[in-house]
């Protein structure tokens, strides 16, 4: 027999066994319920003295049955992930009438049932059907559309495969004109969470945006949700998901995006309770890294990350590793491989290693040339969209402008350089750093943060623009320090064309660095020549022919 949920306890086996064979009952696509159905149902109802309530597939087949009002019923995975509803309805019945309850509507719309019916009985008999079913977000009534009580048997020749079509094809038509309004990212929702970081919290979600806008999202909403601690099961609560679902729904958003990391249950919970895609903020920047990776030794670093996260991941994670096409958090190694075994992914990323070694090995040997040669490297970091690129273009004249996106350089990239006075200087950009940086891209690019260890030099730049500018400047001198790097640093306070001029003179005080507009080319002939004494001062003289070159900087 079929599994019955709701309230059993207490029933007699030939009434479970009735309730079973309800199961084997099939409904016309095009029909709300049949009377044959009804009556069934309403007989059942009254022997077992309790609702009963059905949940049926779009095309007619019996998925579950409930001794209990709708929310007994198992919330099912989206039927027709294309369609703005779930693909599922619900029959049930009330044996005191009074029509259709908060409960009932609120099951209805936190889970885009296609509709909701409840029959009301009499004397094991059904009398009257209570019908409501969801409106598009901009209609003026509220989230659902409630019809007056009628007749049971009214409904029996209702066409309700065509009003539901009717409805998809509103839902739809009201989908496009938003994507129309804001473009054509994701729409998405931004939920942090402040456990007690104050002020701090701000800026991780404000931080939370720009990831998101890097990575092609609308950002429609964002939510900033105080807890001690989390949720076991749904991080922010079942409440505040409710909420958010809600929210969702009046902006056509698809898409939850967490400030912290989730475990595998609390994503799967959240997004069965939701039906909206979930991501984390690691899933969010392992995407952003897909996005920009362009050279191959940029894209094994990314796949090997990507893997590495969502390898323990494999259990329990339901449909996000079926899903398919693009959009946040789809980039990368792509769904095959996440779809294969634990020892296939287990091998993939043993040979993903091998090859960033050999690539490291190969940057080790070039370093190695530089180092006989003895011209000084000075290293570029910072935190991500600091103006990192943009300055090495200055300093070097040639290259491309620096995009404002997070994380738009991945590889080391090593341009030649002259300093008047001093001579020939080879300047490395890196990627750049963020607060709590996934262990796993640490890890897979630590390749590239290994041209830091060759460094004579490193310029921290920090942006004079950015809320949290010290914050910022202390992540990652932090990460410096736990890699052990000893090279000097001299800070570069960067973006001071648009920077407050308080914000600009309260940041070269406390850190003591020079101010420069790299895009405009203001202050880089003090950068070189603050550049020339700290590398003289360790041991790096200037090149003798140094003295005839004359052109300047900027």
């Amino acid at each position: 027999m079929n599994k019955l949920y709701g309230n059993v306890q207490g029933l007699k086996p030939s009434l479970k066994k009735k309730l079973g064979n309800l199961y084997r009952r099939r409904v016309p696509a095009n029909r709300l319920y049949t009377a044959e159905l009804a009556r069934t149902l309403a007989q059942l109802s009254a022997e077992v003295g309790r609702p009963v309530s059905l949940l049926l597939a779009r095309n007619g087949q019996m998925r579950a049955v409930a001794v209990g009002d709708a929310a007994a019923l198992p919330v099912p995975e989206h039927a027709y992930l294309e369609s703005r509803l779930s693909g599922y309805r619900i029959v049930h019945t009330h044996l005191g009438g009074g029509g259709l309850s908060a409960p009932d509507l609120s099951t209805l719309f936190l889970h885009r049932y296609d509709s909701i019916v409840a029959l009301d009985v009499e004397e094991g008999r059904p009398t009257r059907a209570h019908l409501a079913h969801l409106v598009p977000p901009e209609a003026e009534e509220e989230d659902w559309r409630i019809y007056p009580a009628r007749p049971w048997d009214a409904y029996l020749q209702w066409d309700y495969g065509a009003a539901l079509a009717a409805l998809e094809e509103e839902l739809a038509r009201q989908a496009d004109l938003r994507e129309l309004e804001d473009g054509s990212g994701e729409r998405v929702i931004l939920v942090g969470i402040d456990e007690g970081q104050g002020p701090e919290a701000e800026l991780r979600l404000e931080e939370l945006a720009e990831l998101a806008r890097t990575a092609g999202g609308v950002v429609v909403h964002r939510e900033l949700v105080y807890r001690r601690t989390l949720d076991p099961r749904y991080a922010v609560g079942r409440g505040k998901l409710d909420e958010l679902t809600s929210v969702a729904y009046h902006e056509n958003a698809g898409t939850l995006i967490f400030g912290v990391d989730l475990t595998p249950a609390q994503a799967g919970a959240i997004e069965q309770a939701t039906q909206l895609k979930v991501l984390d903020r690691t899933q969010l920047i392992l995407d952003i890294f897909a996005r920009h990776a362009r050279t191959p030794q940029a894209e094994a670093q990314v796949e090997l990350a990507q893997l590495r996260y969502l390898l323990p991941r494999l259990v329990g994670k339901g449909k996000q590793l079926s899903r398919l096409g693009g959009g946040i958090g789809t980039r990368g190694p792509g769904e095959t491989k996440l779809e294969v075994d634990r020892r296939r992914i287990g091998e993939r990323i043993h040979r993903l290693t091998r090859e960033i070694e050999r690539i490291a090995k190969q940057r080790r040997e070039a370093r190695k040339s530089r180092k006989r040669n003895r011209v000084p490297v000075v290293a570029i970091v910072g935190y991500t969209n600091a103006g990192k690129t943009t300055l090495l273009r200055a300093l070097t004249r040639k290259g491309d402008a620096g995009e404002n996106k997070l994380f738009a350089t991945l590889r080391p990239l090593t341009r030649r350089g002259y300093l008047p006075g001093y001579g020939e200087v080879l300047f490395t950009d890196t990627v750049g750093f963020i607060r709590d940086m996934p262990p796993a891209l640490v890890t897979a690019f630590r390749a590239t943060l290994e041209e830091l260890y060759e460094a004579d030099l490193v310029l921290h730049v920090v942006d004079a623009t950015a809320d949290g500018a010290l914050e910022h400047h202390r992540v990652v001198e932090e990460r410096l320090g736990e890699m052990g790097l000893e090279a000097p640093r001299l800070v570069v306070v960067n973006k001071i064309d648009r920077a407050d001029p308080f914000d600009r003179m309260r940041l070269e005080e406390q850190l003591g660095g020079v101010a420069v507009s790299a895009l405009e080319g203001r202050g880089l002939e003090e950068l070189a020549s603050r550049i020339v004494r700290v590398l003289i001062g360790s041991g790096l003289p200037a090149q003798p022919w140094a003295q005839y070159d004359v052109r300047p900087m900027g």
